[in-house]
């Protein structure tokens, strides 16, 4: 079995903030009213990436730090604004239906390698990532599968297509980078060099070290008619491979470095910084699963209201983010988040011990001599994993649970592992009950083949759950637009999940931008770097 794509969608992994995330609100950490900005001219932005890009091939890039060095170097159609929302980017205008898309583009575009950027260069590029030959991780997750795009170059526009309604279709253009010039008859180049018309090119690589990117003159087509002759853009970008956090704290410090993410320990030193401007990115969902496949506790409806109502899921929520997450309002975090309904008040999970340990009793679950629950001579024991890649909020997390969950019979064995082991227990073997998978994605229907449809190994739904109403909220919403009641039927499905106890919504996670003599705006890892600015010591 190919392994599923939804990696892609961990908001806590390497790969995450490829899905699109917001830009946040940001301030300077010693507060006050910010004096106007004195930016410094031809100056060189430093940034921590916490992995090594790889390969550059948009059509195949997945993680975070691939598409933070790509958005440097590509446009795309659409781009997120700093209320969430798009605004344009190579294209200045659309007109939205409800299967198709039409992008009437900006004039006067020129390629990195000096070559125009049209019509049917846009629609080669997309065509590419739509091919199945291409192998796109991208497409049927950030891309709608069957996907067409067709130019007319005599109007000036671009028309996306699906063969049926796709709802979100305008929204996935944020994700879709636009190779121009020589990549487009050399696709091979890509792997190790760039090929679009965004505001820097690359002019040097060495692998797990740092990224260099030189500006290009006479660049004008940024979010809001941003170019590279704007007041403080930098000259250089540099993106350095830091992959520990504590040391991207202390070059951060001491101004080795301008910029970088904090998830972990270190974030709270970095926040108390002097001079540091702090931005709040919004990150995943904090939610667990469980695995409802047959012969396993969780496909009883009691024993997963029981375990629900047995955990203070506000106390969950402070010790697996740390005191750093927000309270859940739906299962999409990250920008642009077209549908922003709140599908978790009324359907969270109300904590009473009491009322889990009756519940089990009144399921045939009694105690045995013990302590320990047990139904027809079967314990009521449950393998709690997680990915201990998370950090300590996700060990802890998961002892706060086995706690609860011992306190009211039930024998609990908790198992950490890294991401690959952890990936392979959800998606291959199955070993598992009970997990919380911090998933972050912009769109609902980015959702439907992990909650709902075809189970591993043959499909991605990968806690067997199988939930009528779910599945039929989906079908409707799908038919609809977002601001046609799509929204509201998404919102539905989602509530019912939660009403099954199928998913538990805990929190929000949240991530610190921390930004030192610079301003950025990085909507879910993809710089904007025409605002991207240098500020003066």
């Amino acid at each position: 079995m190919k392994k599923p794509a939804i990696l892609a969608l961990f908001a806590s992994s390497a790969l995450a903030l490829s899905a699109c995330g917001g830009g946040g609100s940001a301030q300077p950490s010693d507060g006050g009213s910010a004096a106007p900005a004195e930016y410094a001219e031809n100056a060189t932005f430093t940034m921590a990436i916490t992995g090594d890009p790889g390969a550059l091939d948009p059509a195949t890039a997945v993680q975070g730090s691939t598409n933070l060095l790509l958005s440097y170097t590509y446009d795309t159609l659409t781009y997120i604004g700093r209320d969430g929302d798009l605004v344009p980017g190579l294209a200045e205008s659309w007109q939205v239906e409800p299967s198709s898309v039409t992008f009437t583009l900006r004039k006067n575009v020129t390629c990195a390698d000096g070559s125009p950027l049209g019509p049917a260069e846009v629609a080669n590029s997309i065509n590419h990532v739509a091919d199945p030959e291409t192998k796109s991780p991208l497409l049927g997750v950030l891309i709608p599968a069957g996907v067409k795009a067709e130019a007319d170059d005599a109007t000036g526009t671009v028309t996306l297509s699906t063969p049926k309604a796709s709802p979100f279709l305008l929204h996935s253009t944020v994700a879709i980078f636009i190779v121009c010039g020589k990549g487009l008859a050399d696709p091979a180049m890509l792997a190790k060099s760039t090929s679009g018309s965004g505001p820097y090119e690359l002019i040097e690589s060495v692998p797990n070290d740092h990224y260099t990117l030189k500006v290009r003159d006479r660049y004008a087509w940024g979010p809001g008619g941003s170019g590279t002759a704007d007041p403080g853009i930098p000259q250089t970008v540099v993106l350095k491979v830091v992959p520990n956090e504590s040391t991207a704290a202390n070059l951060l410090l001491t101004g080795s470095i301008n910029a970088a993410v904090f998830t972990g320990a270190d974030r709270a030193r970095v926040e108390s910084m002097p001079g540091i401007i702090k931005t709040i990115l919004p990150g995943g969902n904090s939610e667990f699963f469980y695995n409802q496949g047959k012969g396993r506790p969780g496909a009883d409806p009691a024993v997963r209201k029981a375990l629900s109502q047995a955990l203070n899921l506000d106390e969950l929520a402070k010790i697996s983010t740390q005191g750093t997450g927000a309270q859940s309002t739906g299962m999409t975090t990250l920008s642009p988040r077209p549908c922003r309904v709140d599908s978790v008040t009324g359907h969270r999970p109300t904590y009473d011990p009491e009322a889990a340990k009756a519940a089990l009793d009144a399921a045939g679950w009694k105690a045995g001599a013990n302590g320990t629950r047990e139904k027809d001579g079967k314990p009521l024991a449950i393998k709690l994993i997680y990915n201990s890649d998370f950090g300590a909020g996700a060990q802890a997390g998961a002892e706060y649970q086995a706690d609860a969950w011992q306190k009211i019979g039930v024998a609990v064995e908790i198992k950490g592992s890294a991401g690959g082991a952890w990936s392979d227990a959800l998606f291959k073997t199955g070993d598992w009950d009970v997990s919380t998978v911090p998933i972050g994605v912009s769109l609902p229907s980015q959702l439907t083949g992990y909650l709902s449809g075809p189970t591993v190994p043959d499909g991605s739904n990968f806690a067997n759950i199988q939930n009528a109403k779910y599945t039929e909220q989906t079908g409707k919403a799908a038919e609809l637009l977002p601001d046609k009641g799509g929204c509201d039927a998404w919102a539905q499905a989602e509530s019912a999940l939660f009403d099954d106890f199928d998913v538990v919504p805990v929190a929000e996670e949240t991530q610190l931008l921390a930004t030192k003599n610079a301003e950025m705006f990085m909507p879910g890892g993809l710089a904007q770097p025409t605002l991207t600015r240098m500020l003066k010591d």
